[in-house]
């Protein structure tokens, strides 16, 4: 609860992303992933934040929310969420492609309605790696951001999180509503156990349409970088130094 008494308001943004062992190949158009026998998973940034969510509510009280923006092939990853615990998914359903800000512009719609206490975002997605809709949803809502964070404490109307920076941590203190954008270590995400599983396979999906769809950015090209050249054996013994020493002075320029 916050200091005057309510349950706090919990939303959880996520994304749907190929899977890590997925083997890319660029589509026909030359400017997305070719989709034949990919494999999407929500993105395990986003399982931070959902565990983070749940965790906030069991300790004290309130409600959650699972929000994406995506086809409907987006509602597995709201599924997930369901299966973990989360009580109330919406979908933003369309089948073009968006940029962060087209996302973000339709996650900060929702969230307005809402009215939330706390979004948690995991810290980037794992397909493009921008790192921008948690920090683009804060400043559209007028909200405070904190980003990597991995260390999370809500006390009342305040939060104070540790987060990653080079070459150490920073703890930061903000007031709530706030958005909140999970790395790598803020907790260990729960396994969904049976009854969630077919509890999440039942459980509606409230759908809205756009409300953006204007992109401030457009792919113009995508390719696969380039293949690793094979390896050179120069020698198997200390007469190999001085071989070794002319490669990559003249070959690969790097001394």
């Amino acid at each position: 609860m916050n200091k005057k008494g309510k349950l706090m308001k919990i939303a959880v943004c996520v994304s749907q992303v190929p899977d890590t062992t997925t083997k890319v190949k660029v589509g026909s158009d030359g400017k997305s992933i070719d989709p034949a026998g990919v494999t999407y998973i929500i993105n395990p940034y986003d399982e931070f934040a959902v565990e983070a969510a749940l965790q906030l509510k069991e300790k004290n009280g309130g409600e959650t929310l699972v929000v994406s923006v995506g086809k409907d092939s987006n509602k597995e990853a709201i599924k997930k969420a369901y299966a973990m615990g989360i009580e109330r998914g919406i979908l933003v359903k369309s089948d073009a492609e968006m940029d962060s800000y087209t996302v973000a512009r339709n996650l900060a719609d929702v969230l307005k309605d809402y009215n939330p206490d706390m979004v948690l975002f995991g810290k980037q997605s794992i397909d493009y790696d921008d790192s921008q809709v948690g920090g683009l949803v804060a400043e559209m809502l007028g909200i405070p951001s904190v980003g990597v964070v991995v260390s999370l404490n809500v006390d009342g109307n305040k939060a104070v999180c540790e987060r990653e920076i080079e070459g150490g941590k920073e703890v930061v203190e903000t007031s709530l509503p706030a958005a909140i954008c999970c790395q790598r270590g803020l907790n260990n995400p729960r396994y969904p156990n049976l009854k969630g599983i077919m509890q999440a396979k039942s459980k509606a999906i409230e759908e809205k349409q756009p409300t953006y769809t204007e992109n401030k950015t457009e792919v113009l090209k995508m390719t696969l970088p380039k293949p690793k050249a094979k390896g050179k054996i120069v020698g198997e013994d200390a007469s190999a130094a001085a071989e070794l020493v002319r490669l990559l002075r003249e070959e690969a320029k790097v001394i």
